[in-house]
């Protein structure tokens, strides 16, 4: 990235590279190591509590927040190279950070939508990282990516609301520290206007009913550092009506609050990935030999390297411009540039780590490299927060409303 920030961010840059090469690359293997010994592979590493301990110490800390009051206040245009040197170790850093989904969104809402009561009892925690917390909205029996197909009912019964329903792919539930989730159900499933049926309600981990069943793959991996992703059941779970996020029927407006900044913040961290897949491809094609001559002289090895190359410089300045237009018209006015990164970026990212775990070989799809990981968690970002062919409808959409 040759170009420069305003001064607060390119300090921060500079803080930041040094602790991934001081600090995290370095913990990378260790954390491995430890957490193959831990009683449960739920638990914490202890070297990721060191890492957050020392990311505190430097002030690289609750980064994402532009809130000035609970995070570090910078705007999405100065977070957006901060969450791209994250993306170069995803499982590390963003937690080492205190910077990680789906913490970051959590406490977005609550910090914008939440009671003074849900600030003190989880907000501040989580701000401190001293718990973690899951946002509960994918279900299995219905198409998800159509919010207005969930199932999960949320009844008021006089001072508290019943919550019945199933939901699965819950980041972060099998983490012991996950303290609480942000279910979203319908209060009103009847009502005549589907985007105010829904709402959001607060539910501690130890609420009796609830149950998190089991922990889901992601192509074959668990994600353990993020807490994994957990089928959970909420059977009849009673909570208090003063756990309520908002309003009864704002759910719907709530979660698109929550996932324009979320979208920026996982395009910039797989920009991060691809950058990471470029430095490794490149080693690796200029060490490796193949039919008489280096890989970095085979003419297909060259035209990925350059191919990828272009991509990443393309997609950084997507993303930029739509960190600065949400900083300067807002979410909304950034709607057809977010969903534009999100439909751009993990596609041509996960093309460039396929190349790159094609130059490694075998060692590509192992766990001598980070490249196989890499590789799942680039793909799944062609589903979370909206599949790509959501985000194509809705933009084609708005681009022919234009010549109609």
């Amino acid at each position: 990235m040759d170009f420069a920030f305003d001064a607060r961010t390119e300090e921060l840059r500079a803080k930041l590279l040094a602790f991934m090469d001081e600090h995290v690359y370095p913990a990378e293997a260790v954390a491995e190591e430890q957490r193959a010994a831990l009683a449960s592979p739920w638990d914490t590493p202890a070297v990721v509590e060191e890492l957050k301990a020392e990311a505190r110490r430097q002030g690289l800390w609750n980064l994402f927040l532009p809130d000035a009051e609970h995070g570090a206040g910078l705007t999405n245009l100065q977070y957006a190279p901060l969450a791209e040197i994250t993306g170069r170790s995803p499982q590390l850093a963003p937690t080492a950070l205190n910077c990680a989904a789906p913490d970051t969104g959590n406490m977005e809402v609550l910090a914008q939508f939440g009671t003074e009561e849900h600030k003190k009892r989880w907000l501040g925690p989580l701000l401190a990282g001293e718990i973690r917390s899951a946002f509960a909205m994918t279900e299995p029996d219905v198409a998800s990516s159509d919010a207005t197909n969930i199932t999960t009912l949320i009844e008021r019964d006089g001072d508290d609301y019943v919550i019945t329903g199933r939901k699965w792919y819950i980041s972060g539930a099998m983490n012991p520290q996950c303290q609480v989730f942000i279910v979203m159900g319908k209060t009103d499933p009847d009502g005549a206007d589907i985007r105010r049926q829904q709402s959001m309600v607060l539910v501690p981990r130890d609420a009796p009913g609830l149950e998190v069943r089991r922990a889901m793959r992601v192509y074959g991996y668990e994600d353990h550092y993020h807490g994994g992703h957990a089928e959970v059941v909420f059977d009849r779970v009673r909570v208090p009506v003063s756990h309520l996020i908002g309003e009864e029927g704002g759910g719907f407006a709530i979660a698109q609050a929550r996932l324009g900044p979320g979208r920026i913040h996982h395009c910039m961290r797989l920009i991060g990935m691809a950058e990471r897949a470029i430095e490794l491809m490149c080693r690796r094609a200029a060490t490796r030999t193949a039919f008489g001559k280096p890989l970095a002289q085979q003419g297909v090895v060259q035209e990925w390297i350059a191919d990828a190359r272009v991509a990443v410089e393309q997609l950084r300045l997507l993303v930029l411009k739509t960190a600065w237009l949400m900083d300067t018209v807002g979410n909304k006015g950034a709607h057809t540039e977010i969903q534009a990164i999100k439909i751009a970026t993990p596609r041509a990212v996960v093309d460039i780590l396929d190349r790159a775990v094609q130059v490694h070989g075998a060692g590509g799809v192992g766990q001598d490299f980070p490249l196989a990981e890499l590789w799942a968690a680039a793909r799944t970002l062609r589903l979370a927060d909206g599949p790509d062919e959501v985000h194509q409808r809705s933009l084609a959409r708005r681009e022919l409303k234009r010549h109609l």
